[in-house]
């Protein structure tokens, strides 16, 4: 079988595409370039160099293609909007949808590519002719969360070599093979725009409008250098000081006033911070929409997060209630909800719209 493997520069993509090898299948590179800058910031250079030794340690054609105007165009425009509205958006949830299995699945065919692969953790089933996805063995390193808007299309193209393997076991691998990317450590920051100060690379596209930082009584206790740079929960960088008639307490975001361009916040875990229950929308239904419109499960609203268990309601194909059994701190509108079943099988997700 030919498989492209989207080869990233990293441990995980590179142990991937090692172990399709050695299982005898035909197996070629593919390193996507989806963001393009001139000041160095972008790491792809540097990637691409560790995907050129990785590949040919392991024995295997690679290539490049770049997808910079794609991305921006169908994930970008969207992270940037959704900024400007004073929501948090997931652009690594939509790159997936949109771009590693878009535009890279397309390119794949081209190859003549049966199937692709990627270093994801994460666990791809098939029953009676539909796919699931579920959560990989390593649950601390499960990416099935960043996956939740995959269509049945996508699943069926797609293989998670990693879907079994613990973390450690991928880098122990990597060293006894002699890969370079074998100590590499992992990624962070935005999908494919890498590590850098998140506040001075949005200031490069949306403008900072300073305004007021106010408590609960309306009474200004700072200033914000732009309401669009702070998240619901946040405690750094809001750099108040001392307040009369107030206390040392910490302070936290627990509401953004875009109207009026004003930052509210309050000492403490403030029952403002938490939320009984939300309401999603762009729901992707894996592999199809529950028969039954109310019913309970478990949910993420946020990477990382343990599962949190709440009954769902089914408003309509694309929008669903989701009522907490205990309440959630700082659900953050224009993040994912993913809802996983009691044995680790991901339901399906969409984007938080409203919190209540």
């Amino acid at each position: 079988m030919r498989i492209a493997v989207g080869i990233s520069g990293g441990v995980d993509s590179s142990v991937a595409a090692y172990l399709l090898k050695k299982q005898g299948h035909d197996v070629i590179g593919l390193f996507m370039v989806n963001w393009e800058e001139k000041d160095g910031s972008c790491t792809a250079e540097a990637d691409f160099e560790d995907v050129k030794r990785v590949c040919t340690k392991i024995g295997i054609p690679y290539f490049s293609v770049n997808y910079a105007k794609e991305y921006y165009e169908r994930v970008f425009k969207y992270f940037l909007t959704e900024y400007k509205n004073g929501r948090t958006p997931n652009p690594d949830v939509l790159c997936n949808r949109e771009i590693k299995f878009g535009p890279f699945l397309e390119q794949a065919k081209k190859l003549g590519a049966d199937m692709i692969a990627t270093g994801h953790y994460a666990k791809k089933l098939e029953k009676n002719g539909k796919f699931y996805l579920a959560k990989a063995l390593d649950e601390n390193k499960d990416q099935s969360y960043f996956l939740n808007q995959l269509s049945q299309k996508q699943l069926a193209s797609v293989l998670f070599p990693l879907e079994n393997i613990k973390k450690d076991e991928v880098r122990k691998i990597a060293r006894e093979v002699g890969l370079s990317t074998a100590e590499k450590k992992d990624s962070t920051g935005i999908c494919f725009i890498g590590e850098r100060n998140f506040k001075n690379f949005l200031k490069n596209y949306l403008p900072a409008q300073q305004g007021d930082i106010v408590d609960l009584n309306g009474n200004i206790v700072g200033k914000h250098e732009g309401i669009m740079y702070y998240t619901l929960g946040q405690r750094r960088g809001l750099n108040i000081g001392g307040v009369a008639g107030k206390d040392n307490g910490r302070w936290f975001v627990v509401k953004k006033d875009i109207r009026n361009n004003k930052l509210i916040v309050a000492q403490g875990d403030n029952k403002l911070l938490y939320s009984n229950g939300l309401v999603a929308s762009d729901m992707n239904f894996i592999p199809s929409i529950p028969q039954e419109n109310d019913f309970d499960c478990y949910v993420k609203i946020r990477y990382r997060q343990p599962d949190q268990k709440a009954k769902i309601h089914i408003i309509d194909e694309t929008h669903i209630k989701v009522d907490f059994y205990q309440p959630q701190r700082a659900v953050a509108e224009g993040q994912f909800v993913v809802l996983y079943d009691k044995d680790g099988l991901c339901l399906g997700g969409g984007i938080i719209d409203s919190t209540f």
